[in-house]
């Protein structure tokens, strides 16, 4: 089995949100996507899309993008981005997914040879700014959810690799740390996916290695459109 990542898929959700404000790559982008993770991706594969899967606002909106995801090859794990508005309850978001995909919030999926945990996550402090304090609560509330996350997978890993999957940067180019990164350096997380950044923002993307911590960023437009391999198990 082999786990790949993309994220950001932004499919239409019944809206008028051309992508195209981001750069010419993005027409006709989910054609070129599903066409790239066909190629590269088994059945027997998993694929973790870190957010901003649907410009939808409700549920009812999101089915036929959910339905397009389910048809593709492997087991998908869904985490909630900053425009899934749609994604309400997480009953009715469960309930709603076809079969072989399943949804991240504030817990762990176990996918057999690894454990998948992670939260959104939020802005985060750069350089010498600070952030608004409606934002540091949420960026402090986020760090709490990926406690409990990391909690959740810790309890069923059992020595088997844990990866975090966020929507928003848990740290940029800088190398400047956060209290993402912190908590997945104490807790012993050594791989972690994110999405977020297109067209210019890409350039702030870290990718790499830092204090142990592998990070790539997934974003559709940051890979080309295609499902990058994050992990292979024997």
């Amino acid at each position: 089995m082999r786990l790949f990542a993309i994220g950001d898929l932004h499919l239409p959700g019944q809206q008028e949100k051309p992508m195209d404000v981001f750069g010419p790559q993005w027409n006709g982008h989910f054609f070129r996507l599903s066409g790239a993770w066909r190629e590269k991706v088994a059945p027997e594969d998993t694929v973790l899309i870190p957010g901003d899967i649907s410009w939808a606002m409700t549920m009812e909106q999101v089915r036929d993008d959910l339905q397009a995801i389910g048809e593709l090859p492997g087991r998908k794990i869904l985490l909630k981005g900053n425009h899934d508005y749609w994604w309400s309850s997480l009953t009715r978001v469960r309930s709603a997914l076809p079969a072989g995909m399943s949804a991240l919030q504030n817990d762990a999926v176990d996918i057999g040879p690894a454990v998948i945990c992670g939260t959104r996550g939020w802005m985060i402090p750069t350089g010498d700014t600070l952030l608004s304090e409606p934002d540091e609560k949420l960026y402090r509330r986020e760090a709490v959810r990926l406690s409990i996350s990391i909690d959740a997978a810790e309890k069923i890993a059992r020595g088997r690799p844990v990866i975090a999957m966020f929507h928003f940067p848990p740290l940029y180019g800088d190398g400047q740390t956060s209290a993402f990164s912190d908590l997945l350096e104490e807790r012993g997380i050594r791989y972690a996916v994110y999405g977020h950044l297109h067209g210019k923002g890409i350039a702030a993307a870290f990718n790499g290695t830092l204090n142990g911590v592998r990070y790539q960023l997934v974003s559709a437009d940051g890979i080309d459109f295609s499902p990058v391999e994050i992990l292979s198990f024997d």
